[in-house]
């Protein structure tokens, strides 16, 4: 039994994807916690045991866990979080003790880059991400932080502009070249790891993509992909700071992604070299052309 949370979401749906082709074969079931039930296709619903509510809930995740070898655990945003501890740590709490109370054996989280580095203390939803690893991993269930960088898929919310302005922002030097990785990607490796459950103890699976790239980079491709000019406009802290309170956010997940911004300017993606073990293949061309191109044209 696999139990996935977030299936609806960018990764949780596509891992739900896969282990639904993988499973027959394989002789797993596979349960989800969803809030909606209707936002899961008919046919999804028809081969997947359905527990309905919130994967912070201890009587929800009481219930999910029970009979389950390997769980899928992602944190959903919450845009109204009183610090970032609640939103990570706070919200994983019951299911951490549903783990050890229903001998749990495999546990795949989805986490961030950044651990040992000197900004990883102050980087927002990282340090608390960091922080749930280590709460995960004090249960003594086996463990696997993926250590993401920055989504590709995250330039989705900004395809109006890109496709009406030709312009895309963010707060990174223009000039500085960082990992990014397709959701896609993050999904395929959760699977292999809660299909192959071989593994034990507690640590990092970091998930690079191919190659870092700059803002620059990036503008150029995006170009070269949807045959129009993109430019990249590099937003201050000070302006990111105001547009995000501007859409309503609380002042924690304000200063949260303020923090985040500021310590992936000054290294924090950049501990962990590139081997081809932790190299997923989609490259950033290949999600424009897949990806966001269809999405612009739409």
């Amino acid at each position: 039994m696999i139990v996935i949370t977030a299936p609806t979401g960018q990764i949780g749906g596509r891992l739900l994807d896969i282990l639904l082709g993988e499973v027959p074969d394989r002789r797993e079931e596979l349960r989800v916690i969803v809030r909606d039930p209707a936002r899961l296709p008919d046919e999804v619903r028809a081969r997947v045991d359905v527990v309905t509510g919130s994967h912070g809930d201890a009587e929800v995740v009481d219930r999910a866990f029970a009979g389950a070898d390997a769980v899928f655990w992602l944190v959903p945003p919450d845009p109204r979080a009183s610090s970032m501890d609640a939103a990570y740590s706070g919200f994983t709490h019951a299911a951490a003790k549903a783990f050890t109370a229903h001998g749990v054996g495999h546990v795949v989280g989805v986490s961030a880059l950044g651990r040992g580095t000197p900004v990883a203390g102050r980087a927002g939803h990282v340090t608390a991400s960091l922080a749930m690893d280590d709460l995960i991993a004090s249960t003594g269930v086996a463990y696997r932080a993926l250590a993401c960088p920055s989504f590709m898929d995250n330039l989705l919310r900004q395809r109006a502009s890109i496709r009406d302005d030709g312009v895309y922002t963010d707060t990174a030097a223009p000039d500085r070249t960082a990992p990014t990785a397709a959701t896609r990607d993050i999904a395929a490796v959760a699977a292999g790891l809660l299909l192959d459950r071989s593994w034990t103890g507690a640590g990092e699976v970091p998930v690079l993509g191919p190659e870092d790239l700059s803002a620059i980079d990036m503008a150029r491709i995006m170009s070269d992909v949807l045959g129009r000019p993109v430019r990249y406009e590099r937003q201050s802290l000070e302006d990111f700071r105001a547009g995000l309170a501007g859409h309503g956010l609380g002042d924690a997940l304000v200063e949260a992604y303020v923090n985040m911004a500021y310590a992936k300017n000054n290294g924090l993606d950049d501990g962990v070299s590139r081997t081809p073990r932790i190299t997923s293949p989609t490259t950033f061309r290949e999600w424009c052309e897949q990806v966001l191109k269809p999405e612009v044209q739409a």
